[in-house]
């Protein structure tokens, strides 16, 4: 990690962002490393809940046993299985064996949707989440992911459009609220014009963040030049000045709550 494009940025959040959260930065990696292993959860455990710890400054490494969710397991690349009944359990449901979550209308609709994922394989890696504070020169992030109200959001959403005449330069995959931060942007690093992706809509994680906190994540090369026009944005007007303050109020309010 570049130590000097790390604290240009803290730099840059604090003067147009002050009170916002700084983002956390996601890697797969091998190898030793100081942050903190978590432990294999004793039952289901939902990996956005797991993470608020590297939210708060702790550094927190993830491999295969850490993560107990059948879908996180799939949207962190540690397996390709779907569990059994998965088309009845994302749909309505299949009675006497499984309870439908109802987030899609019918069972064929989910075998379609399915095809459209495609895997990802991270065995024998650790994923490694760090606050952005925190990074040193051997950490090598490849997504950037904010936790975030909505005036953050706005203005990253506008930064992230910025240098683009394509008007979706960021996209809302259907999914989990681990695949909005992990596997949706990760596959985006790989592109050659990676897209941001908006997200934690799903109603299962919600539980795990604060009232009005959406998600936006950026793939590393996408954040990088990000970085360098921000000074010449919108973020130098006097209309982001008013935008600004409530973003100062919503911090305060943030951590009385």
């Amino acid at each position: 990690m570049d130590i000097t494009l790390r604290d240009h940025f803290i730099t840059l959040w604090q003067k147009y962002f002050f009170g916002a959260e700084l983002p956390l930065a996601l890697e797969f990696r091998t190898g030793p490393g100081t942050a903190k292993k978590v432990p294999q959860p004793g039952g289901w455990r939902c990996i956005v809940c797991q993470i608020g710890q590297a939210r708060n400054g702790t550094p927190l490494a993830f491999d295969s046993q850490s993560v107990t969710c059948r879908g996180g397991l799939m949207y962190t690349g540690y397996s390709c299985e779907r569990p059994p009944n998965f088309r009845y359990f994302l749909s309505h449901g299949k009675e006497g064996i499984v309870e439908g979550e109802r987030y899609k209308q019918t069972p064929e609709i989910v075998d379609a949707w399915e095809k459209m994922i495609p895997p990802f394989d991270t065995q024998g890696k650790e994923l490694r989440f760090t606050r952005w504070d925190q990074l040193t020169e051997q950490d090598n992030p490849g997504v950037v992911i904010f936790f975030a109200r909505p005036e953050v959001v706005s203005g990253l959403f506008t930064l992230a459009n910025f240098d683009r005449a394509d008007p979706n330069g960021v996209i809302c995959p259907m999914g989990s609220g681990c695949s909005s931060i992990i596997y949706y942007p990760w596959l985006e690093q790989q592109k050659r014009d990676p897209k941001v992706i908006i997200g934690m809509f799903d109603p299962s994680a919600r539980k795990c963040v604060p009232l009005d906190v959406m998600t936006i994540a950026f793939p590393m090369k996408r954040f990088e030049k990000v970085i360098g026009f921000m000074e010449e944005s919108f973020l130098i007007t006097l209309t982001w000045e008013t935008v600004k303050k409530k973003i100062e109020r919503s911090g305060a309010m943030y951590k009385k709550e």
